[in-house]
């Protein structure tokens, strides 16, 4: 599933391709993906509009609209952008298509069609709706602190939990927890202040390294568990085997001897 640094890069090309250009026309080829709209309702709302900035909080990703309506995308299990001029390059599975005046076309592709597009007019009404935490790179060390002080239970389970912060998934979970040198199923309880700091500071290094690399796990640096994320996987410091585990019925990728439990 796109996790956050997934999303701040498709921020980031939605921002250099799609913003500021008049929408001629809406196309939806599944409404299954529309959450909270019609198709009628989604293209007077976009037509002869343009998109004037984005925003991004955790795994949404928010469009805002020259009339105050804001598009809202969430890209479920597959999902992802595509900008381009030919109708011959539309890539399949393209579930929304605007298209613009000046002859490119703007696609959101979701092969499972497991994200939603919705349309809203406030941002943190739709955040406390959906009881979102605080994005995960938005944080400081003193606001992560508080955010586990209470928490029970395992650490991947902590870190994936929306509610508690907006943004980490099965895969970046992993990430964080090896750079962390962290077990999976590590009581949150069970963290001292110099473990805390530790995972603070893997988390941000972690997400922003990958949203630098775009979010693609064979430009990921050597030392990245992502890529070794599979049956014969071997862990880039030890060279031991990766051992896939459950948590909390999910699965979790990590090295037993890097990643000892406390």
């Amino acid at each position: 599933m796109p996790e956050l640094p997934d999303v701040a890069v498709f921020k980031r090309y939605f921002d250099a391709t799609a913003l500021h250009q008049t929408i001629k026309d809406v196309t939806v080829n599944d409404t299954v993906v529309l959450a909270n709209v019609t198709t009628p309702e989604l293209s007077a709302r976009l037509e002869d509009r343009s998109f004037r900035e984005t925003a991004r909080h955790g795994k949404y990703l928010f469009a805002s609209v020259d009339n105050h309506d804001v598009l809202v995308l969430h890209f479920g299990m597959t999902g992802r952008l595509a900008y381009f001029k030919s109708r011959e390059d539309k890539p399949e599975h393209t579930q929304l298509l605007c298209t613009y005046a000046n002859g490119y076309h703007l696609a959101y592709v979701s092969t499972r069609k497991l994200g939603e597009i919705r349309v809203i007019q406030d941002v943190e009404a739709f955040l406390r709706a959906k009881a979102l935490g605080p994005d995960a790179l938005t944080l400081d060390l003193t606001t992560f602190r508080d955010l586990l002080a209470d928490r029970r239970g395992m650490l991947k389970s902590a870190l994936m939990d929306q509610e508690l912060m907006a943004g980490i998934g099965n895969v970046y979970s992993d990430e964080i927890l090896y750079q962390a040198r962290l077990h999976p199923r590590l009581a949150v309880n069970e963290l001292d202040d110099d473990m805390e700091r530790t995972l603070f500071e893997k988390m941000r290094s972690v997400l922003q390294t990958a949203i630098d690399h775009e979010a693609k796990p064979a430009q990921l640096p050597d030392h990245f568990l992502i890529p070794q994320r599979h049956e014969d996987g071997q862990c880039p410091e030890c060279g031991g085997q990766v051992e896939r585990i459950d948590v909390s019925g999910r699965s979790a990728y990590y090295c037993p001897s890097c990643q000892e439990k406390a």
